[in-house]
């Protein structure tokens, strides 16, 4: 599975991602970012099942972004469908229906694709049926998303109150739900900015994670330089993780008064490690860059794998 900073979604991240937001300010903000470009590019498709407020909120805000709507629509893309009369169409007896979500759905997906556009899909009718109380289902439609993604090529970008799954009785059902997402996306803190995210071990997947943390990090206001750095030792450290490791990696970015850390963990044990444990820099390897930029970086064993890690100063 796999994460973002409430953040700030790359339109170029493919896979199925879930977001758990705070507030609609928050989720406004990462949808936008997400279908502005299936909405403006001719090659693409943008996608948007939702509630009717939140139809008007996106539309608002990608207008805001120099989307134009009208003209995107005429063209074909940019489509919309309102959530509650498709979660209608496709729940019978409080279960879903395949039947329907592949005729309403995979309908939908298929005439989108049909030119050869690129598709973007934005979905909540999962965070309505479990508002509703209706968890397996909710559960049942991501997996229909799943296979439906085996047999179409789109992204999927989903979302849920981060109240509606709080609380230890939902621990179970969350747990299911984050397995069967390439990201989930997590709320940013309070006190402090934080990026967390997981990724499978795939070729796109650094580059993704590397997207996710320059928009995160301009969102939280630092330097172009500090930027660049922090980008290319997230891309290093996640390259290791797939290339090396050949393994799903999870990320995360803290930025804390001086020090900004990137943070990158795999489910490789740690191998070929220093006396004091930490890793074997080799000239030829990102992690002699890694040395070069980081005010301090360094390794560590997990349970599952290991964390290598790196702190950067903050002008």
């Amino acid at each position: 599975m796999t994460a973002v900073e409430t953040q700030n979604i790359s339109a170029q991240c493919s896979g199925h991602v879930v977001q758990f937001y705070e507030n609609d300010s928050e989720l406004l903000s990462a949808v936008a970012a997400y279908l502005t470009s299936g909405a403006q590019a001719d090659d693409s498709v943008a996608i948007v099942i939702a509630t009717e407020d939140h139809l008007r909120a996106f539309q608002l805000e990608l207008e805001a972004r120099g989307v134009d709507i009208a003209r995107a629509s005429a063209a074909g893309r940019f489509i919309v469908l309102d959530a509650r009369a498709a979660m209608a169409t496709m729940i019978v007896d409080g279960q879903v229906d395949h039947g329907a979500f592949r005729e309403v759905i995979g309908g939908l997906v298929s005439k989108a694709s049909a030119a050869g556009r690129a598709v973007r899909v934005y979905g909540e009718i999962v965070a309505l049926l479990w508002d509703a109380g209706n968890v397996l289902a909710a559960i049942e439609l991501e997996r229909l998303w799943n296979e439906l993604a085996g047999e179409q090529s789109f992204s999927l970008f989903c979302a849920y109150p981060a109240a509606s799954v709080a609380g230890s009785h939902h621990a179970e059902a969350l747990h299911q739900v984050c397995h069967l997402h390439s990201a989930v996306l997590q709320p940013e803190l309070a006190d402090e900015r934080e990026l967390t995210a997981s990724f499978p071990a795939e070729r796109d997947a650094p580059g993704c994670a590397r997207r996710l943390t320059v928009g995160a990090l301009r969102r939280w206001g630092h330097n172009d330089e500090l930027i660049d750095d922090a980008a290319l030792v997230l891309s290093e450290l996640a390259s290791n993780a797939v290339i090396h490791a050949g393994s799903p990696f999870s990320i995360v970015v803290r930025s804390q008064g001086p020090t900004l850390r990137v943070a990158v963990e795999d489910v490789r044990p740690l191998a070929g490690a220093q006396p004091d444990g930490g890793l074997v820099v080799l000239p030829e390897h990102g992690l002699a860059v890694i040395e070069a930029l980081a005010a301090r970086w360094g390794s560590d064993g997990t349970p599952h794998g290991k964390v290598v890690w790196a702190e950067l100063r903050v002008p």
